[in-house]
């Protein structure tokens, strides 16, 4: 299993994106794609990268009944992405589900992997908010845990709990790190962050960047600074 860093396409538009990635010539970097963007676009998009030569990460944190989320994992199967999520929340029950509505009608299926706490949360808020009063490393241990139980390929943590995951759930059980930000970048709205390189010596196996390499003037030369910093 080889790292790798994926771009998050944040962009509100098909148009846009093509635009974006364009930069990149004969490049293929690795996608994610939103909420936003798959909203307005439809699977349309995702036959289009998919064409183009991109891997994708599908990034639509299903939360719902069992069955709900079984169906919509079923037809996300048939898109062929590379990776997609659920919340961890929605209990091992839902995790299963999700599961089986990805083997039940493909004889291959993407990487499917679980939310455990969003890299905009931090302690604070999970408390006050969430009601959930055990330590932020505690709860992403306990999801992570309960997504490998319920078959799952790994999960989305912050990098500064990487380590931890691996050492909970093996090697093997990925783990996929937003709030990815340069030394001498912008935090924004992320509270728990890392540089590539502590990514990397977190044991972080997927990082996900978006502003830092989508909002630079040299998206191009901003991607190159993370695979070297993250991959080497």
């Amino acid at each position: 299993m080889g790292k790798d860093v994926i771009i998050a396409c944040d962009f509100s538009s098909g148009e846009e994106t093509l635009k974006f990635l364009d930069r990149f010539g004969d490049i293929r970097p690795f996608v994610k794609i939103g909420m936003e963007l798959f909203y307005s676009e439809g699977p349309d998009i995702i036959r289009t990268l998919k064409g183009r030569g991109h891997k994708i990460f599908l990034d639509l944190k299903l939360h719902d009944i069992p069955n709900t989320v079984k169906k919509a994992m079923k037809a996300i199967g048939s898109l062929s992405v590379d990776i997609c999520n659920v919340h961890a929340a929605g209990t091992g029950k839902m995790m299963k589900a999700a599961l089986e509505g990805l083997t039940e009608a493909h004889t291959t299926r993407p990487l499917l992997i679980a939310v455990t706490q969003l890299t905009s949360t931090d302690q604070e808020t999970m408390e006050k908010e969430l009601l959930i009063r055990e330590p932020m490393k505690k709860v992403v241990s306990s999801y992570a845990l309960n997504a490998k139980a319920s078959g799952l390929d790994g999960v989305v943590c912050s990098p500064l709990e990487a380590a931890e995951v691996h050492a909970l759930c093996g090697d093997d059980f990925l783990t996929v790190t937003p709030g990815i930000r340069f030394a001498d970048g912008d935090r924004g709205d992320q509270k728990r962050v890392m540089t590539p390189a502590d990514a990397k010596a977190s044991g972080s196996d997927y990082i996900v960047v978006g502003r830092p390499i989508t909002a630079s003037d040299d998206p191009v030369e901003a991607y190159e600074r993370c695979v070297r910093e993250f991959i080497g």
